[in-house]
């Protein structure tokens, strides 16, 4: 989150100051503009621009906040502004995407199934944004380890890139209808579950890491630059699957604990 208002009161001396931070707000206006891009992009048949402009968002996103708090510029307007954007960039423009590649061919297998491709649209934009409003209300309360359901970037990703990895092998929408239905339909409903998901937040870039770390990096800066749709479609997938997958561990050790009596 990166913020953007500023009010000074000077009491009876002067009026009060009205004003936004310029800096962080450029990054939320960049990545709503990539937002933006994207839907236009798959309006005109050019998915694979349209899979990337999402990405760019997401780079954006993660930016505006970072910078925020490192000039001290953070305000309830950045934050708001942000979460509007993450509304078109995460919510909005994948669903549209994804619906312009693939579902809506799913009109050829019947007239439901053409209703059930953009209700499924439809359920992934009402899934974000009932994910993001849910974040706003958590701000503080939550666990800082973990999100509540699937972050909202982390599904625009993997939908997104699909309808990249989709394009950029030349593969028509329509043969992968059904895989961008049921992708579509999962990311939407796993935003708004009480699934668990790592946050990260408390990795800390700034103090010193073993060598070996950067060694890990730089592998898979190269390992991605071997064929980035596939390699980072694959990676945000093993992330949306996490969520299931610890939340199973999880349930599967409290039942071994449950049955041999221990706390």
């Amino acid at each position: 989150m990166e913020p953007g208002e500023t009010q000074e009161r000077q009491g009876s001396q002067g009026p009060r100051h009205r004003g936004i931070y310029l800096l962080p707000n450029l990054f939320t206006t960049a990545g709503l503009f990539a937002g933006f891009y994207a839907i236009v992009a798959a309006i005109q048949g050019r998915y694979a621009p349209a899979g990337v402009a999402i990405f760019v968002a997401m780079l954006m996103d993660g930016i505006d906040g970072r910078v925020a708090r490192l000039t001290h510029t953070q305000s309830e307007f950045g934050v708001q502004y942000d979460s509007l954007s993450d509304m078109v960039c995460f919510g909005v423009a994948p669903a549209l995407v994804m619906y312009q590649w693939a579902l809506r061919s799913m009109a050829d297998f019947g007239w439901m199934w053409a209703k059930a491709g953009w209700l499924a649209a439809f359920i992934y934009t009402a899934g974000a944004a009932l994910r993001l409003a849910r974040f706003n209300t958590q701000v503080g309360t939550a666990d800082k380890r973990y999100f509540l359901g699937l972050p909202s970037p982390s599904a625009a990703a993997v939908v997104a890139g699909l309808v990249w990895v989709g394009a950029d092998m030349g593969v028509p929408g329509g043969r992968l209808a059904v895989a961008g239905f049921v992708l579509t339909l999962a990311a939407g409903l796993l935003m708004v579950s009480n699934l668990r998901y790592y946050s990260f937040k408390e990795l800390d870039f700034r103090n010193r890491v073993p060598f070996v770390v950067t060694l890990f990096i730089v592998l898979l800066f190269v390992f991605t630059s071997i064929d980035p749709p596939k390699v980072i479609f694959g990676g945000f997938l093993a992330y949306v699957l996490s969520g299931p997958v610890l939340f199973l561990w999880r349930w599967r050790r409290r039942r071994r604990r449950t049955r041999s009596g221990s706390p």
